[in-house]
């Protein structure tokens, strides 16, 4: 049998706007290669895509950035932060890259980052893969909807929005909703609440948590994109997460009707336990879709 081959991963950083940017790549080489650009997840970063970059990278040049203050990335020395300052990151991150056509993976803060990335620039979008990242009131949990109700004037307000910075509920995201929890690595979350822990780092995460109202309220215009321009799209979606529920996934298929969805009986951080069935998934929805989008393109 042979040797299994595995893409060769880089690490680098690239400034964006004053900030040190982490990023991870990987790739065949080839300019033709379809791109993929992963935008990660509250708590995360681009580590949690570190298998699935295994299985792709070898045929595909995949990108995965940490947002300021996540991961390795630079802390802004500023507060003040939104997702529309996030958006802005990523898109200054694209343009240092050269990432004017891509196919975006959005999961859950990726969601909001990237149909804000869309809107502005709806020719950069080869196709959407969506992973639990809702852009539907429907698809808001309960726990979703009371953090949207937050009110960081209210001391009560703030301890309920600090309680999502711990250990215990950076564990849960990731094993919660699972079938099997032997079958999520310990180092996801330890090493996300290692980030969430560092100096400086929890004011950033507030400032986000209070703004992710600014996201629902563009869902019709996001929901608008979808309609107008119809994007090659692929849905694959955790049914036992805890703040996306499985009506977020179905109601794409609404404004996309030739959307592929794809349900799995995991939680949140689906790749966790699904990476197996998921990557095939992206590796055929990138081969199928690729061609027409370049051609479309001119490219």
């Amino acid at each position: 049998m042979p040797a299994l081959q595995l893409p060769q991963v880089a690490h680098r950083f690239v400034e964006v706007d004053g900030l040190r940017i982490f990023y991870r790549e990987a790739g065949p080489g080839r300019a033709d290669a379809p791109v993929l650009l992963l935008l990660h997840g509250f708590p995360s970063a681009s580590h949690q895509y570190r298998r699935l970059i295994d299985a792709l990278g070898g045929h595909y040049r995949v990108v995965a950035p940490d947002y300021p203050g996540f991961g390795h990335s630079e802390l802004p020395a500023d507060g003040g932060w939104t997702f529309d300052r996030l958006a802005d990151t990523v898109e200054g991150f694209c343009r240092a890259l050269g990432l004017d056509r891509f196919t975006l993976y959005a999961f859950d803060f990726g969601a909001p980052v990237g149909f804000r990335l869309a809107t502005r620039h709806p020719e950069w979008i080869a196709g959407l893969v969506v992973q639990n990242g809702n852009a539907y009131e429907e698809g808001l949990s309960d726990m979703a909807q009371g953090l949207v109700a937050e009110n960081r004037e209210d001391e009560a307000s703030r301890k309920r929005v600090g309680a999502l910075l711990t250990l215990e509920t950076t564990r849960g995201q990731y094993e919660g909703g699972t079938a099997d929890p032997a079958a999520v690595a310990p180092e996801g979350w330890t090493l996300d609440q290692h980030f969430l822990d560092l100096p400086g780092r929890h004011g950033i995460q507030f400032d986000l948590l209070y703004d992710y109202r600014s996201n629902v309220a563009l869902y019709p215009q996001w929901q608008e994109w979808l309609r107008q321009h119809r994007p090659p799209l692929l849905v694959v979606w955790g049914t036992g997460d805890a703040f996306f529920t499985e009506a977020g996934a179905r109601a794409f298929t609404r404004d996309v009707p030739g959307a592929e969805l794809h349900l799995y009986d995991t939680g949140h951080f689906a790749l966790e336990e699904k990476v197996g069935e998921i990557a095939p998934l992206i590796a055929d929805f990138l081969d199928r879709t690729w061609p027409a989008a370049a051609a479309a393109a001119g490219r």
